[in-house]
């Protein structure tokens, strides 16, 4: 075991000296029912109108646009 922790701590110093910093997420599981449940009830909630005024805003601002 303190190889592999060796080892990681390595990884993670040579990241930090290339100027790069490590995130970590915690999100919900996706496979499990009931998250799925959750998120299907709280997308069924949201306002259709909110929702696409929201992603014309998105559309205006991303960079992967074409070019006007």
């Amino acid at each position: 075991m303190a190889g592999t922790a060796e080892r990681m701590k390595a990884l993670r110093e040579r990241r930090k000296a290339a100027g790069l910093r490590e995130v970590r997420l915690v999100l919900p599981d996706a496979r499990l029912e009931v998250t799925r449940r959750r998120i299907s009830e709280q997308v069924a909630r949201l306002d259709p109108v909110a929702e696409e005024d929201a992603m014309r805003w998105i559309e205006s601002v991303s960079e992967f646009d074409e070019p006007k």
